[in-house]
């Protein structure tokens, strides 16, 4: 059954609300706990310029992102809320866990972990009323590890629960999603509401093409990516439209706009951070790049909206 609201930061917000929306965005990446406690590492003003950030992304257009940061990402729930007030963006946060799991965590348990997504979900982030919108899990080019399969039950067990949907960080180039969709299946997850996420780091169609053919949505979310030419992503998003695969397909950019500052060796620092300097367009490259390079290869404005408006709004929601 459908959703009727989904929570953002700054409280429900129901499908008319949603706009034009990129669902895989970071307004912060750091390491958790680092904003309270060394936030100059993070440069001048990261508040402020999380919100110069997301205003020229609504001034273009843009009304929502889901914001991806775990708490081992650095999640900092209040920064998030401002952001969203002062720019007038939506943003919808996730729970669950990426990649860092420490060493004296690695003996909990999946139905532990469950737990405490849950209480993300329904009751908010510890010491604040902010509540979770996504449930996310995460794997790369080391596989399934023990800890990360732990998360991954975790995540799909609280999904059973609440039937919030689930992000997968994933990698492709390994075919990475077979086995995490298979734990998905053994956990009783409704594949319709997974999202299979980082697919355009690769061009192998057959391979995105199974991962649709099992109901999963997929992110095609790394813009302007590392790995595969920015030509070569918006092609494989082209072919998969044409596929006929339009209605589940996710474009976004893994877009960081606060991060470390790091020092140069010769002791000076930058204004920039590393990520800000590989995609100075920041939440703007779609609007700037990608939408116009599908345009010139005949991608219809409806087929548009239906991957910036219509996808978001089916998965999120569940209609």
């Amino acid at each position: 059954m459908p959703a009727a609201t989904m929570n953002s930061v700054l409280g429900p917000i129901g499908p008319d609300q949603l706009g034009f929306t990129l669902m895989h965005e970071h307004v912060m990446v750091a390491a958790s706990g680092l904003y309270q406690a060394y936030p100059d590492l993070l440069g001048q003003g990261p508040e402020a310029k999380g919100i110069e950030a997301l205003k020229k992304a609504k001034a273009a257009g843009i009304d929502t992102i889901v914001d991806c940061t775990t708490f081992d990402l650095g999640r900092h729930a209040p920064l998030l809320a401002a952001v969203s007030k002062g720019s007038g963006v939506n943003i919808l946060n996730v729970t669950g866990w990426w990649l860092d799991v420490p060493r004296f965590m690695q003996g909990v348990g999946p139905n532990q972990m469950a737990r405490e997504f849950v209480r993300d979900l329904t009751e908010g982030f510890r010491g604040t009323d902010i509540k979770a919108a996504f449930l996310k899990c995460a794997a790369d080019i080391d596989g399934v590890t023990r800890p990360l399969e732990v998360m991954a039950r975790a995540v799909a067990r609280a999904h059973r629960e609440t039937g919030v949907p689930i992000m997968a960080h994933s990698h492709p180039a390994t075919q990475l999603a077979r086995r995490q969709i298979e734990i998905f299946k053994e956990e009783g997850v409704d594949l319709t509401r997974v999202k299979i996420d980082h697919c355009n780091d690769t061009t192998d169609t057959e391979y995105l093409k199974w991962i649709l053919d099992q109901g999963c949505f997929v992110g095609l979310d790394r813009y302007p990516g590392r790995i595969t030419s920015p030509a070569m992503r918006t092609l494989t998003l082209k072919r998969l439209i044409d596929m006929g695969y339009g209605d589940r397909l996710c474009p976004s950019h893994d877009c960081i706009c606060v991060a470390i500052h790091n020092e140069r060796p010769d002791g000076t620092m930058p204004d920039t951070h590393a990520y800000f300097d590989h995609n100075r367009d920041q939440y703007l490259y779609m609007h700037r790049h990608v939408i116009p390079m599908l345009k010139e290869m005949g991608t219809t404005d409806a087929q548009i909206r239906t991957l910036f408006v219509d996808n978001a709004r089916r998965f999120i929601f569940g209609a």
